[in-house]
């Protein structure tokens, strides 16, 4: 559909996909961070083992979020020349990352990789993720992309 907005090239039914995906990324890793919170308090090593699974979880949502991501950021010069776009897509890599790492820490040493520093990883993505989920809002309520406009 012809539109002067920026084009999401990830799209089905002209629907984009990254949108769909990223929901599933701030849940499980919000998620992970919580039963994070409820380790912590109850030293009950079920849920260093469900945070493990969050995590990874995250990290699969977070890879297809992040092809998806990649091809509209690829797809449309003017989505590469807002600059919120660019941090959206730097934070969501360093996120990535740092939950990566927070997934092979907690992977080798058991429950006993949650604190301190799993935790602290916890709530370091998370933050980010608040930053980059504002940042993923202005591009689509400011810049309007992969907004159709109305046709009257």
């Amino acid at each position: 559909m012809a539109t002067r907005n920026p084009v999401s090239s990830a799209q089905v039914a002209e629907h984009p996909l990254h949108p769909m995906l990223v929901p599933l990324v701030i849940g499980f890793f919000v998620g992970a961070l919580l039963l994070d919170l409820v380790f912590w308090n109850t030293s009950d090593a079920a849920y260093a083992t469900g945070a493990l699974w969050l995590l990874g979880f995250g990290l699969i949502a977070a890879a297809l979020a992040a092809i998806a991501g990649a091809t509209d950021f690829f797809g449309d010069q003017q989505i590469r020349a807002i600059t919120d776009a660019w941090h959206h897509a730097i934070g969501n890599v360093i996120v990535v990352l740092i939950e990566l790492f927070n997934f092979y820490w907690r992977y080798r040493y058991g429950p006993s990789g949650v604190l301190p520093l799993g935790l602290l990883l916890s709530v370091v993505a998370v933050a980010i993720l608040i930053f980059t989920g504002w940042k993923g809002g202005e591009m689509v309520y400011r810049h309007r992309i992969g907004v159709i406009e109305r046709r009257d």
